[in-house]
């Protein structure tokens, strides 16, 4: 990277920064959702019977063990992550004028994703509630959180002591304290700053590494608590309710994907810009990565004339960096939660998930869906008082809604690209290689 220089002599200019390198996990998707649902066919074959008497004392406390190992790594690897992720950031918006109209659109494109599902998601769940049964499945025994006023809201943004705070999990608080430090490590002399850097890429590969070994006994688990709320439910009210919910929170990515159609179509003509996207999206369906797509995604841009330059540079950067759906499907889910648990969202609650939603969305763009649905939405429903045990269950089926994910992302990839390109009449020649830089890894 070759950042602009900011006429502060006290301070060293900063040194070219590579991307966080994070280790790569394979995960076992479909073996957790084999998981889920063997549990929940055995959990309504007993359910009702004699038999569930001695089976739930078993696996009760082994799906409580698996949910505690999932959530003691929350916090550690959302600290992490957001340093990385906003010093990343920083770098990106140094790299030119380019790179800050286009960090401007990402911006506005995230936060009104979240305000949407926001409007949107209580009025669908009002229109077309879960099923019958659908509370008992996820909110047995769990107490839900008491919802702050707009006072506690106010006073809850600063923790006084940090080390408190992460004790309790409260996560807005956390979100800004850190989200501050990595600010502030972009401010420190060069040599400071990559040491700090290190340090946390160091702590967010251990504990991916962690996270990975939970997740790799992920069917157990799942298979545990499965077996437990279809036997407490009914086998029909836990699919109902998984089906209701995964149709649902894709409806909220169904709007983003909208929304990046008609900014792309705007410029190129619908027509024209749906027959250059369907080879992106079909990659984008059948792969469900943002990166395996980037090659058609640069080819769709070839196609809608967008300047060679302008997509080399917006579309790799924008697979780094920038996830359309994360605040808008995130925040659907944990207001579905709430709904479940008869949790009245006002204002501060909503307010307090949409600003963990906007920040916690540029940690995790880079992470395997499953590793992403937890310390993103964690985080998320932590911050809006709302339980986070029902995630371990959701999580089995986020194969599902991450295909929606990846279809509207990869669409809003290249509708940015469209958008970037058009407010850029002449490109910065000093952006070119700062795209690439950021997803070398």
């Amino acid at each position: 990277m070759h950042p602009e220089g900011r006429g502060q002599s006290s301070l060293a200019e900063p040194e070219t920064q590579r991307p966080a390198r994070l280790v790569t996990l394979r995960l076992p998707i479909w073996l957790t959702f084999g998981g889920l649902v063997g549990g929940l066919l055995v959990g309504s074959l007993i359910a009702g019977r004699p038999v569930a008497d001695s089976i739930l004392p078993v696996t009760a406390p082994v799906g409580a063990l698996w949910l505690r190992a999932l959530q003691m790594t929350i916090i550690p690897l959302v600290a992490a992550l957001l340093v990385l992720g906003i010093t990343q950031l920083a770098t990106a918006a140094r790299a030119g004028s380019t790179a800050r109209r286009m960090l401007v659109f990402v911006g506005a494109a995230l936060l009104c994703g979240g305000i949407a599902t926001i409007i949107a998601m209580p009025l669908l769940l009002g229109v077309v509630p879960p099923p019958d049964g659908a509370r008992a499945l996820l909110a047995a025994d769990v107490e839900p959180q008491a919802v702050p006023g707009i006072g506690d809201f106010i006073l809850s943004l600063v923790a006084p002591n940090i080390v408190e705070a992460a004790a309790d999990t409260a996560m807005l608080p956390l979100t800004i304290f850190f989200a501050l430090f990595a600010v502030a490590i972009t401010r420190l002399p060069a040599e400071q700053s990559a040491t700090l850097r290190g340090f946390f890429e160091a702590v967010a590969n251990a504990m991916l590494l962690v996270i990975g070994w939970v997740l790799w006994v992920a069917p157990v688990g799942v298979f545990a608590l499965g077996l437990g709320v279809a036997a407490r439910a009914g086998g029909d009210a836990a699919f109902l309710t998984l089906i209701h919910y995964i149709v649902t929170v894709s409806a909220m990515g169904g709007i983003v994907l909208v929304a990046a159609f008609i900014v792309g179509a705007v410029r190129h003509g619908p027509v024209k810009f749906a027959r250059a996207m369907l080879p992106a999206q079909a990659v984008a369906i059948s792969t469900q990565s943002s990166l395996a797509s980037l090659p058609a995604m640069l080819a769709s841009a070839r196609r809608l004339d967008i300047s060679e330059n302008v997509a080399d540079f917006v579309l790799p950067l924008s697979v780094a960096i920038f996830r359309a759906t994360s605040p808008a499907m995130n925040l659907a889910v944990a207001i579905y939660v709430a709904h479940l648990f008869g949790i009245e969202l006002g204002v501060p609650a909503l307010l307090a998930g949409l600003a963990v939603a906007f920040v916690i969305s540029i940690g995790s763009v880079s992470l395997p869906g499953s590793i992403s649905f937890v310390i993103s939405i964690g985080p998320i429903a932590l911050a809006m008082g709302v339980p986070v045990e029902p995630l371990a269950l959701l999580v089995a089926v986020e194969m599902i809604p991450d295909i929606m994910r990846t279809l509207a992302n990869v669409t809003a990839d290249v509708a940015l690209a469209s958008a970037t390109d058009r407010e850029s009449p002449e490109f910065d020649a000093t952006d070119g290689d700062p795209a690439r830089s950021m997803t070398d890894s």
